[in-house]
Formats: C-alpha cells, structure tokens, sequence
C-alpha cells in the first residue's frame, strides 16, 4: 500500500491577505502550492502590489498555476470579485480550499477608551467581517468535502495581555463563526470549517507593542512562556499547520480550535 501523502494536486485554494512576501498568507500559499495546489494570491492595498509579485514569483517554480488577486475581501463586493476572477482565471467551476488569513493589527498597543470609532470599525472589518464575506462568496462554489480555514490568533483568549481588546475581540468573533460555520456547511455541503490560531509570530506584524518596538519574543514573555524549544514561530510552522488541517486526512476535523502556538495556550 502507498504511504499516505498531504498531496493537494488539482485543488483550487484562495488564501486571503496572502499579498506580503514574509507573511504567514505568503508561507500558507507556499506550502498549499508544494503539494500540488493552484494558489490564488490576494491583496487589498495598490501599495502591495510589488509585494504581492514577489510571492507569486517563488511559487511559479513549483509548477502550480498561480493567480494575483487585488480585492478588499472586507466588502461582499470584493469577496464577490475574487471568486468570480479566480474562477475565470484557473477556468474552473469549484474552488477546494479557502483560507481566511485577511488581518488588521489596528488598535494594538491602544487602550480600548483611546480607540476611535474608526480603528474598532477597522479591526472588525478585516479580522470578522471579511471572513462572513468571503465565505459567502466561495461556499456555493465549494464542493463536497471542501476546506475553509480562518486563521485566528491565541489573543482571543488571552484578555489579560495589554493593548488588544478590538483586535481579540474581532478574533474571538471570528473564532465563534468557525463553531457556527462548521455546523452549517458541514451538515448541508460537508465542508469541513477549523480555525488555526498563531501565537507569537515572525514577521514585521509583531513589532506594534509598545512604540513598536515589541517583538514577539517579547509578546511570549508577557502572554506566557512557550513550552516549546524557543520563543516565537516562524510563519513556515504556521502553513504546516494549515496543510495538515486542509488535508484529505483531516477529513473528521471540523470546527475546532488548532493553536499553533508552541503550547502557548491549554
């Protein structure tokens, strides 16, 4: 008998926010891609656009289609244009694997009563809303057995860290519509719904507290030590997680809660 494989080959897979070349989005598509899936690379801002042709650029090579999508997935019109581009730029009628990795740091490092209007609007237009949008707007493309991934934080359940009470709570609601979606989508269309929720990471998105200058290192210490061998995560040990979850062996796995977290959280 052939020894089980985590091979994606043929899947279609949307990986929101995936637009910065050291992101965790970037490293999700890059370990999608290494097995066999064709990647959609999404951004929202024209500022990324060179960024985000950097992480389709080391995909290319591991002979997978690839497609760059600029869409701001925080509005149903947005959801709406990256499904309707990806579909008619793989030519296909089914989209396999979304991940919902589209995330704003708005907020961190503020104290609720000095936040405006504005920034909590922000943090739960990215961090929930678009979640809600995107799976609306891929769900009827989806088929049997297909994967929707949200990629949480441990921040939600971790209230007493400083400086993240909009953007844990918009993880936390975030962390609610997995539970809800896997009850809705597994039961009607047998799509299986986790959230991945990364603890300190790696990349330029951990430096925001206090005056920036905060580094996940840093974050460890004050949220709890690591039971793992080192401080933060790398965005690489993240996506490894993420493919382990859209995997066909992960096919009994739904609406759970997957801290990638080097034992951060209990």
């Amino acid at each position: 008998m052939a020894p089980d494989t985590l091979s994606l080959a043929n899947k279609t897979a949307i990986i929101t926010g995936s637009g910065r070349e050291n992101g965790i989005g970037a490293a999700i598509a890059h370990a999608l891609a290494r097995n066999g899936a064709n990647v959609v690379i999404n951004y929202v801002s024209p500022s990324s656009a060179s960024r985000a042709a950097k992480v389709e650029a080391t995909l290319k090579p591991l002979g997978v289609k690839v497609l760059v999508v600029q869409a701001d997935v925080s509005t149903p019109q947005g959801a709406a244009k990256l499904v309707k581009e990806t579909l008619r730029g793989f030519g296909v009628d089914k989209i396999d694997i979304l991940v919902n990795n589209a995330g704003d740091g708005t907020g961190q490092g503020k104290l609720l009563l000095d936040l405006s209007p504005e920034e909590v609007h922000q943090a739960f237009a990215v961090n929930t809303f678009s979640t809600v949008f995107a799976t609306q707007a891929v769900a009827p493309y989806m088929p049997n057995g297909g994967r929707i991934v949200n990629v949480g934080s441990i921040v939600s359940r971790l209230s007493t860290l400083p400086g993240v009470s909009i953007y844990g709570a918009s993880k936390a609601a975030q962390e609610f519509l997995t539970g809800a979606l896997a009850t809705e989508l597994g039961s009607s269309k047998g799509i299986t719904v986790n959230t991945v929720a990364p603890g300190p990471t790696a990349t330029d998105a951990s430096s925001w507290y206090p005056d920036n200058e905060l580094r996940a290192d840093a974050m460890v210490k004050m949220a709890g030590a690591s039971k793992a061998d080192k401080m933060a995560g790398s965005a690489d040990e993240i996506a490894d997680a993420v493919l382990l979850v859209v995997s066909e062996q992960a096919r009994w796995i739904t609406g759970q809660y997957i801290a990638a977290s080097g034992g951060m959280t209990d």
